[in-house]
């Protein structure tokens, strides 16, 4: 199912931990219809604004993955309104470039329903986020050493 011009629901769900430990990390409805707002208001415009390829390393995840892969009990992933990106090439300083653009489109107000931005480990990949009404956190720009 294609959620966007450059995402689908299939790289959105895909763990490797999830395939060899058997979990089934299929999303209800209400878990796809929030991907889609994820990849339509966050994702795709920072796609279109980067002009090149950003990889999913992981999006939704069911409980059990959640907990296999050592996330928070109260994950953004696990109602699929977060997803961890990466770059291609090199990697710290490609996710660094690609941090500060985002930073930079929050600052613009092209990103409004951005809930989270978080530098994971020095640039190793970036943790992004939108606000789904659970919480009232908005434009967070978070480093996790």
């Amino acid at each position: 199912m294609q959620l966007t011009k450059n995402f689908t629901l299939k790289e959105m769900i895909a763990s490797y931990t999830a395939k060899r430990r058997g979990y089934d990390n299929t999303p209800s409805a209400k878990i796809i219809n929030n991907l889609q707002t994820l990849c339509e208001q966050i994702l795709q415009p920072i796609r279109d604004e980067w002009r090149a390829p950003i990889i999913v390393g992981s999006g939704y995840r069911c409980p059990k993955l959640n907990a296999a892969v050592g996330g928070v009990k109260n994950s953004d992933h696990l109602y699929g309104c977060a997803a961890d990106i990466h770059t291609l090439g090199d990697l710290p300083a490609n996710n660094y470039c690609l941090f500060l653009l985002v930073q930079d489109m929050v600052k613009r107000g092209e990103l409004p329903m951005l809930k989270q931005l978080i530098d994971e480990y020095n640039y190793d990949w970036l943790h992004i986020s939108f606000q789904d009404g659970r919480t009232k956190k908005y434009g967070q720009i978070l480093h996790i050493k």
